[in-house]
């Protein structure tokens, strides 16, 4: 459907009705202010303008003419084209909007000029964003995560069932008899059942400047499922110019959004010197790097650190970004040094984490996208 009015529709049709407020609402937001025809006497005004009272209303015109997922699209190009942001500190304002992924980094880059009259409300928000991701994200990740495991845990008596035939006919190449065109495989390799106890250990180390909103929304989510699974350890560290570990919080990732500080500079170096600080058995960690890679410390560093911990067993992972949005914009001279120490930089959707999570853990080829 195509909606507009006015002289340059070349229809001659005037929109009526259900239409014309459907055309009012899109106008407000997308219609080019000072251009155009000049207003008759009666037609009615469009824009947004800086008033809450409007922009409520104009919030729930668009909720009644358009599904969610156009809404939320809507509310995200109203706070970027004007300028909308201080408005949602208002409660009245928070309870309107339709909430989704964007308006939560936008609330959580406004976290500390937000009023105490206005905070509740935005952890209302928060969670219920919270909620709806982790219901989508929590058990694949889960039964993903909790099968790799599994498979890691390496016995030398499987029982048929278990057998990993790749790694037993690796194992056994030295076995091969020509004649009879087969291997005979003096020792099996099969896929154990991960016990209880922790059998690995994550580090997810988070950029929190202002590109990084989703991923560090997503991020933390992810973290609160990892460390609900007794296999794993988790830690969630977040960083600008200045290292937080968050790590005590990550039984509700509301704390741990809130926690966070969106904005600022980035010191990778220094995020990745405390990470490696943690780290106590390298060859059963993962450390995953949730960075557009634009460094503001020392770029060298970075890279020692990247190669000292690969060379000591740690599983590296690099994320550009952890969002729906596909590739953004990163450091392409840093993605291409870690990519040659083995540390390959990538986008990853959340759908994608639970598996490159699962090649990570079993220390198997990660499934760049």
């Amino acid at each position: 459907m195509v909606l507009g009015g006015g002289e340059g529709d070349g229809t001659g049709c005037p929109l009526s009705g259900r239409d014309a407020e459907m055309d009012a609402a899109l106008t407000a937001l997308y219609g080019r202010s000072g251009g155009g025809s000049r207003k008759k006497a009666g037609e009615r005004s469009a824009g947004l303008g800086g008033s809450a009272p409007q922009v409520a209303r104009w919030l729930g015109d668009i909720r009644t003419y358009f599904p969610a997922s156009v809404v939320q699209v809507m509310q995200r190009d109203a706070i970027e084209r004007l300028g909308l942001s201080s408005l949602l500190l208002e409660p009245e304002m928070l309870e309107a909007v339709e909430p989704d992924v964007h308006l939560v980094g936008t609330l959580l880059s406004l976290n500390k000029a937000m009023p105490e009259t206005t905070r509740e409300t935005a952890r209302a928000v928060v969670a219920k964003v919270v909620r709806q991701l982790e219901k989508r994200l929590a058990t694949r990740t889960r039964a993903t995560l909790t099968g790799a495991l599994d498979r890691s845990a390496r016995i030398s008596r499987p029982r048929h069932r278990d057998i990993d035939w790749d790694r037993t006919i690796r194992a056994n190449l030295k076995n091969y008899l020509p004649e009879y065109r087969t291997v005979v495989p003096e020792r099996l390799v099969g896929y154990g059942r991960a016990a209880q106890s922790v059998k690995k250990e994550v580090i997810l180390c988070i950029d929190q400047s202002g590109s990084m909103a989703a991923s560090v929304v997503y991020a933390s989510v992810f973290g609160a499922v990892l460390a609900s699974m007794r296999a794993i350890a988790t830690r969630l560290v977040v960083f600008d110019t200045a290292v937080v570990d968050l790590t005590d919080q990550l039984d509700d990732p509301v704390d741990v959004l809130f926690g966070t500080q969106l904005g600022g500079g980035t010191d990778i170096n220094r995020a990745l010197a405390y990470c490696q600080s943690k780290i106590t058995r390298p060859a059963d960690t993962v450390v995953v790097l949730i960075s557009d890679l634009y460094e503001g410390g020392i770029r060298d560093g970075m890279l020692k650190r990247v190669a000292a911990m690969k060379a000591a067993g740690v599983e590296f992972v690099t994320l550009l970004a952890l969002s729906d949005e596909g590739a953004p914009a990163y450091d392409r001279e840093h993605a291409a040094a870690l990519a040659a120490l083995g540390a390959p930089a990538f986008a990853c959707t959340p759908d994608l984490f639970p598996d490159v999570m699962a090649a990570a853990l079993e220390k198997r080829p990660l499934p760049v996208p």
